[in-house]
Formats: C-alpha cells, structure tokens, sequence
C-alpha cells in the first residue's frame, strides 16, 4: 500500500495552475470533411466540451486523484500537464520538470537499440546527454533488461517494451509525476517493484497526480481528490467524498 502524504504548507507556490480552462474538440464524420475543415470552417461542424471552465491548483509534495467517469475529462487534463494538447481557452501553468506513465512506449523507435532509445526518450523528456549517462546503468536495472538492452527494441516483447518505458520515465528524477491507471508493467513482482518506486518518490517530495477509477488505489496514493463530470470540476477536496461522488454518479 502507498502511504499518503501529508498536506504540504500552502505558502508554497503551485507548480499546476489551470485559470478557466477550457478545451473544445471539433468532430469530424470522416477525413473529407476533417480536410474541408483546413480552409472553411463550417458551423455545422459538432463540437465536444472536453473541459468546461476548470481551474485548479496543485502544490509541491500533493498526491492527487483525479476521478470521473469515461469522457469526465481525465485524459485532457493530462495531457494539458503533460504539455501534449493546449486549452481552446483559459491558462495553464506548468513549473517543473514533469514525467507522464501514460503511453510507456510512445516515441520508441523499434530499429534503435534499447540502449540507444534510453537516450532518444531522455532527449524527448528533455535532459541532456550527461543527465541521461548518470540514469543510464539504473534504467537497464530496474527494467532487468540486462541481456537484451544492446538488441533492437523490435524484437522485444510487449513485456520488455513496457518495462523499458516505465523504467526510463521513473528514473527521470521528475518533480511532478502522473501517472494513469492503466498502468501495467510486467508481472506482479515487478508490478511490486514499480509501486515500491512510485511510494519511494512521493515519500521524496514529489508531486504526483494520479488518475483512476478504482477508489482503494486512491485512497491509498492520494491526499486529496478533483471528480470531474461531463468536462466540469464538480469537488475537489477530501478523497472519501470525492470517491463517494464519482461512486453515487455511475
């Protein structure tokens, strides 16, 4: 079980802001109209509210849930801390260096050895040559890849890939880690390895937020809890109330 945190001094500065954030897809019914798009935009188009006026603040050292049924907007949110997507309106800080187990996988080049995509997925989250030298040996470690780390990443198993993947983003030294509840690397002794690290760096200081639906792993990470529904932040505070909103919605 992870311990929760205690609640950090709220004289320190926020490291997540998000100011009446909101984010609006445009769906398209098929590639046609999608290309159409690119010079007339129609009003006839439909549009999804992925995230309706959200604001938000996080603080160093806080374990966070995020909870909410499919398409509460989880997965936006995310991917605004993470940096991949951008709000149609509003503002998002972000202040520090932030590690995502999301897609493990993403921006691995399967030709590359799995050495050399230590690097390639270090340059991408941002460090450079000498700080990924220094995470190096820990990476091959931890993903116990010993005897495979010099073969191409095509011939890995699923398995390999996925501990390659998490092993690179947890010994990234983050200062804001989030993590996604479809996480699962390996089998369940080094899914105890994984948990044993994710406890390691939130007893450290580390902020993290975490997304899921299952409500015990909640309980157990997080100190405090955001239930979004239908794109809007309905609570955040307490994680028994939180989990017991999300659970009186379904």
């Amino acid at each position: 079980m992870l311990e929760a945190q205690k609640s950090p001094c709220r004289s320190d500065e926020p490291v997540i802001v998000f100011k009446n954030v909101s984010k609006v897809y445009t769906l398209y019914r098929n590639n046609k109209e999608q290309f159409l798009a690119l010079f007339h935009q129609s009003k006839k188009l439909r549009k999804h509210r992925a995230l309706d006026h959200v604001s938000l603040e996080i603080y160093p050292g806080e374990s966070v849930g995020i909870v909410g049924n499919n398409g509460a907007g989880k997965s936006t949110l995310l991917k605004m801390i993470t940096g991949v997507t951008f709000p149609t309106g509003g503002e998002v800080n972000v202040r520090g260096r932030v590690s995502a187990l999301l897609e493990l996988t993403a921006g691995f080049s399967t030709e590359l050895t799995g050495r050399e995509n230590i690097y390639l997925k270090g340059y991408l989250l941002g460090l450079n040559e000498d700080q990924i030298k220094e995470i190096e040996a820990d990476v091959v470690a931890f993903a116990e890849l010993e005897d495979y780390i010099d073969q191409p990443v095509r011939t890995y198993s699923s398995g390999m890939k996925m501990r390659l993947g998490f092993a690179i983003n947890i010994n990234t030294n983050p200062e804001i880690l989030v993590i996604d509840e479809a996480l699962s690397v390996g089998d369940a002794t080094f899914q105890r390895k994984c948990n044993a690290k994710i406890r390691e760096l939130i007893k450290g200081g580390v902020t993290v937020i975490f997304v899921s639906h299952a409500a015990g792993a909640v309980k157990d990470i997080c100190t405090r809890a955001i239930y979004l529904k239908r794109g809007r932040k309905i609570y955040d505070g307490n994680v028994d109330e939180a989990v017991a909103l999300h659970g009186a919605t379904k």
